[in-house]
């Protein structure tokens, strides 16, 4: 089942997402379902490793497209020259982040109906996907999200106060679009949230566990990965 067809909620299509299923399913127990949230290069060769990885773990991940209405299938590489990144931006900027998120929110609606689902589902994001992992934190339902170096998150403080599930916020100290003041913003005004866990690897740069990549950082990315692995535990049993 690598990849599936799901439906957009406001009747305009269908969209695709890569799932990557535990190996043992469905002879054992039903497991817990995370949402992998894309980065800027769509749903490409590193998010369907980690989505592979959170499957490793023996939960069902599901990574939509979320270009699909601008672009569907677009799977860019960072490491392949200026270009790519252009194009990334491009999509980037062109994405209504509004409607993005009620397509994280059918996609955890279709992972919660998924055979061999228990019905608990968690979301996780990179990047762009960090971003909208956290608006799902205060937008949707979904029993966890995790934020790896996600962007912007200083202008969303706002919507903070409607996290009512756990939130767990991996911040890279020499993140050149998450800039210091930023940072410091971001733990400032998520301070005192009972159900927030933030954490910054000082050391580490934007992107610090995607695999494979420029800036990967096996430390950062085993200690965060780690954090990660034990909230879904937790969380989505």
């Amino acid at each position: 089942m690598p990849e599936i067809k799901i439906a957009a909620s406001d009747g305009s299509g269908e969209f695709m997402a890569y799932v990557a299923m535990p190996k043992t399913m469905p002879d054992t127990a039903p497991a817990g379902a995370v949402v992998m949230i894309q980065e800027i290069f769509g749903v490409n060769s590193a998010m369907r490793a980690l989505s592979d990885w959170v499957a490793e773990m023996g939960f069902i991940a599901v990574s939509p497209d979320l270009f699909w209405r601008q672009e569907p299938g677009v799977q860019l590489d960072p490491d392949a020259g200026q270009a790519q990144w252009d194009r990334a931006f491009a999509l980037m900027n062109g994405m209504n982040q509004d409607k993005a998120v009620e397509d994280l929110k059918a996609s955890v609606a279709h992972a919660c109906r998924m055979q061999g689902a228990n019905g608990k589902v968690g979301t996780m994001g990179f990047c762009l996907g960090g971003r909208l992992a956290y608006m799902m934190a205060t937008r949707s339902d979904a029993d966890c999200n995790i934020s790896y170096y996600g962007v912007g998150l200083d202008g969303l403080l706002g919507e903070a106060g409607k996290i009512r599930a756990p939130l767990l916020l991996h911040i890279a100290g020499r993140d050149k679009f998450v800039p210091p003041e930023a940072q410091a913003k971001i733990q400032e005004g998520l301070r005192g949230n009972k159900q927030v866990e933030c954490h910054v690897y000082p050391w580490a740069d934007h992107a610090f566990s995607r695999r494979g990549g420029h800036s990967y950082d096996a430390r950062a990315a085993t200690i965060a990965d780690g954090r990660s692995a034990e909230l879904l535990t937790r969380v989505l049993g």
